[in-house]
């Protein structure tokens, strides 16, 4: 898939690939304000807050250094039939961003069409799990106090103006669930000063980091942070854990207090270890993930136009003489080899006109097409997730 922000960011870092994710704070600019602003805008921002039912702390607002209430900007809309949905109250929400606020929207990639296929094309760039949280903070607003993630992010300036400090780590790759809470802060700043619109920063997990615009006056900044969640040694061993079910040695009691088989059991351990290695884990991850949302098709609304692949990671193509297997969102489909080329074109993560692509291809790109819609591992393009794609994706080349 190329995608138009996944390519600029790797040009804005001098990276070519995703080799580099993790491994050195980096930053450089996107010189492309169209793009800045067909990512995402303010007013597009609050329009999505406007149209969804939204709870803390996926939405939230901070002000003066402190989270403001849900109940102040939070209200009921009650039907005509009594029944209550929690809504943001705009006019409140306003009279916030008006004196100074920081409103922050996690995951905007599940509500808006836009963030969901740059997430998917990271994704597929990064072959790891990818999420984006918005952040607008409007006059002198402060952001959230020093701090680190137990994520890579990477940072995208798309207007406005704001404050950064980062630091190096106080602790080698911290994580969420550690053996040290890694409470104090580096004194050694790598990093500090004012990015503006087209910025962007790579902050690998564990480094600490602040932003603010306490002093800048009025004016806005608005960004967005994609975090991408690598894989560990921990994360390893834990599915290791749940293959060590399938063998008698791992189901049986531990001695508690004779202390025999210990020997077995650690050579099984090892023994299982080196059969299932690392890299057969990262493949495993990206295969055996469940499918992605998507609006399901319905043949009473018509025929298939438009189709994409909507798999969290490429999928995989594998040939065996006369026949071909799909490897993906946990499932192996297995077609004749003819229906190489058609594969070939419909994962590639570029929307697919069938009409068209049948003109060129032949018949068998519809019929190829409707099995991966039915196995849920393409979807049809509706208006609103063609949004997404126009203008950021390039389309399929026949």
């Amino acid at each position: 898939m190329q995608h138009r922000l996944v390519s600029a960011i790797e040009t804005a870092l001098g990276w070519d690939g995703a080799g580099a994710l993790g491994k050195e704070f980096a930053q450089g600019r996107v010189d492309d304000e169209e793009l800045l602003t067909r990512v995402l805008t303010a007013n597009r921002l609050l329009d999505i807050a406007m149209r969804r039912s939204l709870y803390r702390p996926q939405f939230r607002l901070f002000r003066k250094g402190e989270e403001v209430h849900p109940a102040v900007y939070l209200t009921d809309s009650v039907s005509p039939r009594g029944q209550s949905i929690p809504m943001v109250n705009m006019h409140r929400l306003g009279d916030l961003l008006r004196e100074g606020a920081t409103l922050i929207m996690d995951q905007v990639n599940v509500f808006d069409p836009t963030m969901e296929v740059a997430c998917r094309a990271l994704q597929w760039w990064a072959r790891e799990r990818v999420q984006v949280n918005v952040y607008l903070t409007t006059n002198d607003a402060a952001g959230f106090p020093l701090h680190w993630d137990d994520h890579d992010v990477v940072i995208v300036q798309l207007a406005g103006e704001k404050e950064w400090e980062v630091r190096a780590t106080s602790r080698t790759a911290p994580m969420y669930r550690d053996a040290d809470p890694n409470y104090t802060p580096s004194d050694r700043i790598i990093w500090a000063g004012v990015v503006k619109p087209g910025d962007v920063m790579h902050i690998p997990r564990g480094h600490w980091h602040q932003a603010t615009r306490t002093r800048s006056g009025s004016g806005k900044s608005l960004h967005v942070t994609f975090g991408i969640t690598k894989r560990t040694g921990a994360s390893w061993l834990s599915w290791l854990a749940d293959w060590s079910r399938e063998r008698e040695t791992f189901r049986l009691d531990l001695d508690r207090w004779y202390g025999t088989g210990a020997d077995a059991l650690v050579e099984a351990a090892a023994e299982l270890a080196h059969e299932r290695g690392p890299q057969e884990f990262l493949a495993a991850y990206e295969q055996q993930t469940t499918p992605g949302r998507h609006v399901p098709y319905l043949d009473v609304f018509g025929p298939l136009d438009v189709v994409v692949c909507i798999a969290h990671f490429p999928p995989r193509i594998e040939e065996h003489g006369e026949t071909v297997d799909v490897v993906t969102s946990g499932k192996k489909l297995t077609l004749a080899v003819k229906a190489r080329p058609a594969l070939r074109l419909l994962l590639s993560g570029q929307p697919v006109p069938l009409r068209q692509a049948t003109a060129v291809a032949g018949a068998e790109v519809t019929e190829v097409a409707e099995i991966l819609v039915q196995e849920e591992i393409c979807a049809p393009l509706t208006p609103e997730l063609s949004s997404g794609y126009t203008g950021l994706v390039t389309g399929a080349v026949f």
